[in-house]
């Protein structure tokens, strides 16, 4: 019997052409989200056929936490976000991955969610290369 962790990792193909890759992490490739109404990235763990976050192993489960709180904390801080949103819905797109967005009161979507709220504004290629550039920054010392 195969392993899921021995099984080569895929990215969903939606995910690939709705996102920008950022960087890999121990445990997830973290992707730019190409709408730059927001600054909104998500996590991926590396582990082909996960759905759900309990279908982790507890090992990885906790790197994912820790992944999480470490992108969560130094991209407000960045940002200066009045708050952070994080969600794993995956009606779309099972795999797992992890939404983490920057919001601020009056941004286009404020108070409610996100989703279907606007038109998604993709990145330029100079704020792109800025952007990717400050966000591996922040991840020099984890």
């Amino acid at each position: 019997m195969i392993k899921i962790d021995e099984i080569p990792f895929k990215l969903d193909p939606l995910l690939e052409r709705d996102s920008i890759f950022v960087g890999e992490l121990p445990l997830c490739k973290l992707l730019l989200m190409n709408d730059s109404n927001f600054p909104w990235f998500l996590l991926i763990p590396r582990k082909e056929g996960i759905v759900e976050v309990f279908d982790l192993n507890k090992e990885d489960r906790l790197q994912l936490q820790k992944e999480s709180d470490y992108l969560l904390s130094n991209l407000k801080q960045h940002f200066k976000a009045t708050k952070m949103n994080v969600a794993n819905l995956g009606n779309i797109v099972p795999q797992l991955h992890v939404h983490h967005i920057a919001r601020y009161e009056g941004d286009l979507a404020w108070p409610g969610p996100i989703w279907g709220a606007v038109k998604p504004k993709p990145y330029t290629k100079k704020e792109i290369k800025s952007l990717i550039t400050e966000v591996r920054a922040l991840f020099a010392s984890f």
